[in-house]
Parts: structure tokens; C-alpha cells; sequence
């Protein structure tokens, strides 16, 4: 299983992060959220470890200029994007560039509308639909993935732990985790907005990835 921590902007904090080995790091370029990066931190990443950008409905040209002035591996759309969106957006960065698309999720969540996205991403991210477009802290009912019919590859978000390691263990035995490739981690894992805490990062993944 893959981890991706996202919400990092502190030059030190993520060199001790990189030394996890994480799969993807997250920089979220949202200028509403507490963790917004407004000048990217000069560290050098890893080839292995991918660099995520996070965005929020924001203009194709915009993402653009960020991912090339960044050298970004993925870009994350966390807002309303719709699926002629994302199509485009693949179109202008190639194949290089990565596509994950977030879905707040809660009971009311139409889990038909991923079929227009599924050729246009290469990712799905399931979060929890709270009051903020994302980061709020809290877990989203798991058994409402039954309902995906997708075979689109996912990353599995919202309010996720260390408590969360045994719920997890168990329920990635079921079905409903057959094409979930890893963990989006954020909030749980915060000293504060954009620092993260190592070591609880690091018993999280020896625990469970």
C-alpha cells in the first residue's frame, strides 16, 4: 500500500519525511486553506517520491504555470472540476504528469458520476464532505464504498490516524478495498497547519503500509 502525506510546506519537516520514504508528498496551492504554500520549500526530492500539487478550482493556465515552475509528478483536483476539465488538463502536461480527482463522500455521495472521469484520471481520492473543501479531521462511513462499481485505482482519505490503523487492517480485508492503493494522511498528523509529526507518521506506515 502507498502513503501520501499532504499539506507540507516546512523545508526541515519534509526532509525528515523523505527519510520514511513516503510515495507522494502533497503541496496544496489553495490560497483558503491554512496550509497553502505560497513560496515552494527548496528541498530535493527523491525521484521515487512523487510531488503532488493540490488545487482548487482553479484555471487551466494557472495549474500549468505551477506544475512547470515546480517540476510537479501529479496534480490533485479537490474541487469542482468536471470531467472535460480534467481531460484537458491531461492533454496540456502529457503523460509525465498524473491526474487524482477527490470526491467528498458522505451518505448522500452518487458514486456514478466517477464513470465520466474514469478514462480522463489516473487516480480517485474519497474523502470525507465536510465544511472545508478538505483537512477536516474526521472519517466518512467506509461501508458507503460499496456502492462504487469504479475499478478506477483510489486513495482512500478523511480524518485518518494512528487510531485508525486497526479499522483499517480489518476492513482492507473486505471488497471494498479491492482497487484502494494507499492512505492520504493530513490533519491527524499536524503540530500545526503544514508542520507534520514525524514520528506519529512513521507508526502509522511501519503499522500499516
Amino acid at each position: 500500500m502507498k502513503l501520501k502525506v499532504c499539506g507540507m510546506r516546512d523545508a526541515e519537516n519534509i526532509k525528515k519525511l523523505i527519510a520514511l520514504k513516503p510515495d507522494f508528498i502533497g503541496f496544496i496551492f489553495y490560497k483558503k486553506s491554512g496550509r497553502h504554500v505560497t513560496v515552494f520549500p527548496k528541498v530535493d526530492i527523491p525521484v521515487g517520491i512523487k510531488k503532488v500539487g493540490v488545487f482548487v478550482n482553479e484555471s487551466l493556465e494557472h495549474v500549468l504555470e505551477i506544475v512547470t515552475e515546480n517540476n510537479l509528478d501529479c496534480v490533485q483536483l479537490h474541487g469542482d472540476e468536471s470531467p472535460e476539465y480534467c481531460k484537458e488538463l491531461k492533454k496540456a502536461m502529457g503523460l509525465k504528469v498524473g491526474v487524482i480527482k477527490a470526491f467528498p463522500v458522505d451518505a448522500k455521495f452518487d458514486f456514478e458520476q466517477l464513470i465520466a472521469f474514469e478514462k480522463q484520471v489516473d487516480y480517485f481520492l474519497f474523502d470525507t464532505k465536510g465544511d472545508k473543501v478538505g483537512g477536516n479531521g474526521v472519517v466518512f462511513d467506509w461501508s458507503l464504498l460499496k456502492k462504487n462499481k469504479s475499478e478506477k485505482p483510489f486513495l482512500l482519505s478523511g480524518g485518518l490516524g494512528v487510531e485508525s490503523v486497526n479499522e483499517l487492517k480489518k476492513f482492507r480485508k473486505t471488497s471494498l478495498l479491492n482497487n484502494c492503493i494507499g492512505w492520504d494522511v493530513n490533519s491527524k498528523f499536524e503540530i500545526s497547519p503544514g508542520l507534520k509529526d514525524i514520528d506519529k507518521i512513521k507508526e502509522f506506515k511501519d503499522k500499516l503500509v
